[in-house]
């Protein structure tokens, strides 16, 4: 004799779901998803100022610029001088991705140098696996460059942006 079937359990396991949201805290993504047959979790979160204040020491955190600092004396090029602030001032690239200046194609762009920019506004953003991550400025300030282009690829800890 056959014994009826148990009604199926519920399919969504919420320790995956707690062990996904873990993943995106400690990878810093905004956003994961995984298949698994019929079944499709996406777990997304959005980034605050709070977060990219995170971020900050992560930026101010590699030591080439005080290496390069020796460097520049010795050319005596107002070039390589400006060099050791970008690097400590600049607002860097928290993920690899593609860099857009605006938040659609033909649109003006979220800055320019010479604007003032409060904490938390969107400088610009880094796509990364077909998900658009707004890239928020950590502090206010005025911007005096900015070191990359609509559509570049971007690298990890790359310079964007630099503050006056």
């Amino acid at each position: 004799m056959t014994t009826p079937k148990a009604p199926a359990a519920d399919p969504i396991d919420p320790k995956l779901i707690r062990k996904l949201a873990d993943i995106l805290k400690e990878t810093e993504l905004t956003e994961i998803e995984v298949e698994q047959g019929e079944l499709k979790i996406r777990v997304a979160r959005q980034l605050t100022a709070a977060a990219s204040v995170s971020y900050v020491p992560q930026a101010a955190a590699p030591v080439a610029a005080p290496a390069a600092a020796p460097v520049a004396p010795p050319a005596s090029d107002p070039a390589p001088a400006a060099a050791p602030a970008v690097a400590k001032d600049a607002i860097k690239s928290p993920m690899v991705g593609t860099v857009y200046m605006a938040p659609q194609p033909g649109a003006a762009a979220f800055i320019k140098v010479g604007d003032k920019v409060k904490q938390g506004q969107t400088l610009l953003i880094i796509e990364a696996m077909k998900t658009m991550n707004p890239i928020p400025s950590p502090r206010e300030g005025v911007v005096a460059q900015i070191l990359v282009s609509d559509s570049q690829p971007v690298e990890f800890g790359e310079p964007l942006v630099v503050f006056e």
